[in-house]
Formats: C-alpha cells, structure tokens, sequence
C-alpha cells in the first residue's frame, strides 16, 4: 500500500489508527452487548478519525498516487461533521437515562448527518457503478470527480456551514441539560463524583473552540490563500489530541453509566397531585454506637444549605423514621447509597423521601448523606485508637468511595481539609 512516511503523515497516522480500531471495537460491543452509548460513542469518535485519516493520507502521497488512491480520496466520507452535535447530544441521553433508545423521533437529529453521507454514497454509486455498467468506460480517468460527485460537492459545500450552527446550538442544549443533571444526582446519589462526567463536559467546549479554529483557518484561507501545510497540519494535529481524549472520557463515561441505574429524564415532568402519606408507627431508637446522635442539620459544623421548612405532622413523622434509620442502620457506610435504596428502606416512595429530606432537613440527598460521613470522619480522626489510619482508610471507613472524593465533600462541609486537622499521635 502507497504511503510516504513524512513528519506530517507519520505523526497523524496514531491518532487516526487509534480512534478507527476504537470505533470498530465499541461498534463490536455495542453489537453483542446492545448498549447505545457505546454506538453514539463510536459514530463520536469516526467523525474526526476519518477527517484526520483523510489529512493524513494526503500527507502520504494518495493524491498523486495510482488512479485507485486519488479515487478513494475523493470519493470515501471522510468529512461527516454534521453528525457531530447531534451525536454529542444523543451521546449525553444514553449516559444520563439507561431506558433511552433511538426512537424515530430522536434519528430526525440525525437527520443532517445522514443526508451527507447519503450525497456522497449517492454520487460513488452513480460515477463508480452506475455509469461504467450502464454505458461503458467513461471517458474521465478513475481518479478525477465525476457528474454526480461535483454535484455532491457542490451541495456539500453549502451544507457543509451548518455544522457552524449545528454543533454550538447542540452543545448549548448539552450543557443546559447537564446542570439540571446535576441537581438530579445530588438529589438520587450520595457519591456523584464519578458520574458528573465532567470530561465530557469540558471537551464539548474544546470541541466548540476547536470549531471556531477551523473556522478561523477557512477565513485566513479565503483572505490570504492556501494556508501552509504546517499551518493545516496543526489543526488536524489538534483534533487527534481530541481523539485520543474522547476516547479516555468516553470509555470511564459508558462504565460509569453501565454500572448504575441512572433515569434522568431531560424533559421536566409535569406538576403532579400530591402523593398520600401514610404515617408510620415510630418507635423509640437509640443511636448505635459512632452514629451521630443527633440530627446532622442541628450540628454547628454540618448546617443545613436552607432552612428547613415546618413540614405536616405525617412528614415529620417520615423524617423522624428517616432519622432513626441513619443512626440505627448507618446506611451512609454503603458508598453507592442512593435514594431508591435508602426509599425501600423506608417502605416510602422515592419522590416522597426526596421531599423529606429536601424539605425537613434544608439540604440534598447527597449533601444529607454526606454530612453523616463527615461526622464518621471527624470522630475516627480524633479517636486515637485510629491514629494509625491513613487518610484513604479514614475515607473508606466512613463511607466515602475514594480519597477525592472525601476531600472534596470534607472541605465543603467542615472548611479545611482532612490533611490540616490535627490528629493524636500513636
């Protein structure tokens, strides 16, 4: 196979070789496990593969190779940006939502896309197959566009400037829906950190920024000529750098998304009637030994955000159960806790214990969990008998699923971190 190894050609060729073996391996497990998120994530990283592949083979010597070589440049799709908002988009559902499927009214997102994939297989079919076997060899040499291909190209070239349009307005909705996602986890989850996907987050701003480069470089183009190979080469550099981060970001997403009953629903439900509340029979509960003994809204140190509201005796009845379960049970110990868990529990709806603890104790449910393991923490800090602990075993032992995470929600609540208190010595 032709291909001049060069500086620019050969330092593309592991960003394009990577993200199309990555595509072909996620399209493979999307296949035999049925997972969407996998597709949208393959469809996410062949857009830029194909274009860095296409660069690359440039740099290789395809344009003037054999009639074969130049024919496969023109005719293969290698530039399918418009895919890319949209797939971004459908990307962010099938990780935030595990009952989200194409339905046909999620492929008219697609819709772009498809039609300019559909032009230029369009014109291969026609130019390629079509014409030879209808009326011959053609009088136009293998490697020079055809009729239906400059039509396509010309079609293209128009169609081409929506992605300037399709990609920021896709990655607005995004970014809108990712805030209210995260009100969601807070609200369902007590350890959010690995299902923020704030990767993926700050890549759709590079990928915005990265558009507003290209754009950049067909101005400079259109003012003062062909650009410098080096000048182009950077950009396309640029994108394999994306590559190989989509794929990082990616892969920890889908995982993540795989191994938890995440059902954010992107579209507000409707107000609904009130849910009947039973009031339960409460029975006098002791604190179990370490537990916090009393509510964590009332310590100095883990005050609630808000102010709790006068709640209606049946749901202060709730929070009191609710209560006597933290101390008696210690739930919060478990570190993927989550409020369905903590509802069954309770033998309470999700929706009526989110409205307990959102309401009676002033604070989310992940804050609410949180704040108990904050308090563990505390206590195994100042005991001595845990001197030799390290702050990872603190961590782990109060409930917390990882040492950032720990920090993090440690600092939030106490205002220093775990590192600065003073411990007793062994």
């Amino acid at each position: 196979m032709l291909f001049n190894f060069g500086a620019y050609s050969s330092l593309l060729l592991p960003a394009a070789v990577t993200g199309l073996i990555a595509t072909g391996w996620l399209l493979l497990r999307a296949l035999r496990r049925g997972t969407l998120a996998d597709a949208l994530l393959a469809l996410l990283l062949l857009v830029p593969s194909l274009s860095i592949a296409q660069q690359m083979l440039g740099y290789a010597g395809w344009y003037e190779g054999p009639n074969g070589y130049r024919a496969a440049m023109l005719y293969v799709p290698w530039r399918l940006n418009l895919f890319l908002g949209p797939a971004y988009y459908l990307y962010f559902r099938s990780l935030t939502n595990q009952e989200f499927r194409l339905w046909p009214r999620a492929w008219w997102h697609l819709l772009p896309g498809l039609l300019q994939l559909g032009l230029l297989a369009g014109a291969l079919g026609y130019d390629l197959l079509w014409l030879p076997g209808a009326h011959g060899p053609q009088p136009t040499p293998l490697g020079t566009p055809g009729p239906a291909l400059n039509a396509a190209q010309a079609i293209d070239h128009y169609l081409g400037y929506a992605q300037y349009v399709l990609l920021p307005a896709y990655c607005w909705r995004v970014l809108a829906d990712y805030r209210r996602y995260t009100r969601y986890l807070q609200d369902n989850f007590s350890d959010t950190e690995r299902l923020r996907f704030a990767g993926l987050r700050q890549l759709l701003l590079v990928q915005v920024l990265a558009l507003v480069l290209s754009q950049l470089f067909t101005l400079a183009s259109w003012k003062f000529g062909d650009l410098s190979d080096a000048a182009s080469w950077n950009y396309f550099f640029l994108r394999g750098l994306l590559v190989y981060w989509l794929i990082a970001v990616g892969l920890q997403a889908n995982y993540a998304a795989a191994t938890t009953p995440l059902r954010f629903d992107i579209d507000p439900a409707p107000p609904l009637a009130p849910e009947p509340v039973a009031t339960p029979n409460l029975a006098p509960a002791t604190a179990a030994p370490g537990a916090p003994a009393t509510p964590v809204a009332e310590s100095p140190a883990l005050l609630p955000a808000t102010e709790p509201l006068p709640l209606a005796p049946e749901l202060l009845a709730w929070r009191d159960k609710l209560l006597a379960l933290m101390a008696e049970e210690q739930p919060w110990l478990e570190p993927e806790l989550t409020l369905t868990e903590v509802a069954k529990r309770l033998r309470i709806t999700p929706g009526l214990l989110s409205k307990v603890i959102n309401t009676g104790c002033g604070q989310n449910f992940s804050d609410f969990v949180n704040a108990y393991r904050v308090r563990e923490a505390q206590r195994l800090l100042a005991d001595p008998r845990f001197a030799h602990y390290s702050l990872v075993g603190v961590a782990l032992e109060s409930g917390f699923n990882s040492r950032s995470t720990f920090n993090r929600v440690f600092k939030k609540v106490v205002g220093q971190a775990p590192s600065e208190l003073s411990r007793p010595k062994t």
